[in-house]
């Protein structure tokens, strides 16, 4: 379902204000040590398992020491529903994803309550084809074989998004095929898949390497972001993968979308505080690995759509804008 469109400035006011809807309440505060908080991440060699496995070794080196376990998943949809069971304390998503758990919207059955600690960076859309391929444009795609990523990654939930507003569905569907990262640049160098769908960082390592091996097209999202973002909302926008990455001579206009730091109402506040502190910190170091020349500012990351902030969180941007 179709997500508010609240400001930034919105939510910064809320936020600063203590405002309802930034909160839940009957969350743990702060009394006693730190707990041990697992944090959901992905699988080996994607981004989420580059910036879990890094907050927790920054969180290890700084005081207070909060006590992070990453532990590597299939990725978002995964993520939401270990943080709805309570079998993950913390979790990365794409914030489509999100909103889908938080409303009970396919393919979670029931809303979950989660709350957000930070927007930590975008995401952007990659639709890589060889480029010595039969695939020139998105219209390509319809009857072929498309990696749209693994079973419980929000890759595949925005791939299915896509496909549909660019129709590619009934008689044009592609055929898809459910590949993690690792699974579609092997796919797509051996041939067995025509066209691969992914959502990351800028640059993806394995697609930098990829493009080393194998001329790749990028293929141009503008039109597919306006129409998701006029259908879901302000969680879809247009990015630009820039010239130089992949091979790519000129920019290209893409997807973006939000990755949300995630965590269950019950993570005392004291934690979530500290976490963030982290995160803050050291936002050069985790994202480092993840995606090129981003930045973290608080006015960026309080900007979490629908999702409520957890109240430790809201205790920290208190504490940043004074």
């Amino acid at each position: 379902m179709r997500g508010r469109p609240i400001s930034r400035r919105g939510l910064l006011r809320s936020a600063l204000l203590g405002g309802p809807a930034l909160a839940l309440p009957g969350c743990a505060g702060d009394d006693g040590p730190h707990r041990r908080l697992t944090l959901a991440t992905g699988a080996p060699g994607g981004p989420y398992h580059a910036f879990g496995h890094a907050l927790a070794a920054e969180a290890a080196r700084t005081p207070p020491h909060p006590h992070i376990t990453p532990v590597s998943t299939a990725a978002s949809v995964d993520n939401l529903r270990r943080l709805a069971t309570g079998s993950a304390d913390l979790a990365l998503a794409m914030a489509d994803a999100a909103e889908q758990a938080l409303h009970g919207a396919a393919p979670f059955t029931a809303p979950a309550r989660v709350t957000a600690l930070a927007r930590v960076y975008v995401n952007y859309t990659h639709l890589l084809a060889r480029a010595d391929g039969p695939v020139r444009s998105v219209a390509d795609l319809a009857g072929r074989p498309v990696s749209t990523g693994a079973t419980g990654s929000g890759a595949q939930v925005l791939a299915g998004r896509l496909l549909r507003v660019a129709g590619l569905a009934g008689g044009r569907a592609v055929r898809e095929q459910r590949l993690g990262l690792a699974e579609s640049v092997a796919a797509l160098r051996q041939g067995t898949v025509d066209a691969v769908i992914w959502a990351g960082g800028v640059p993806t390592p394995a697609l930098s390497a990829l493009a080393r091996q194998l001329p790749l097209r990028v293929l141009p999202l503008e039109a597919e972001a306006e129409a998701l973002r006029a259908e879901y909302g302000p969680v879809y926008s247009a990015v630009t993968l820039p010239a130089g990455v992949y091979g790519l001579t000129a920019p290209v206009t893409t997807i973006g979308v939000g990755n949300y730091l995630l965590a269950r109402p019950q993570v005392p506040d004291r934690d979530a505080r500290d976490i963030l502190r982290v995160v803050f910190d050291r936002w050069r170091v985790l994202l480092r690995e993840v995606t090129a020349g981003a930045r973290l500012e608080p006015r960026f990351a309080v900007a979490s759509g629908d999702l409520p902030l957890h109240p430790g969180a809201v205790a920290y941007y208190r504490s940043v804008y004074g």
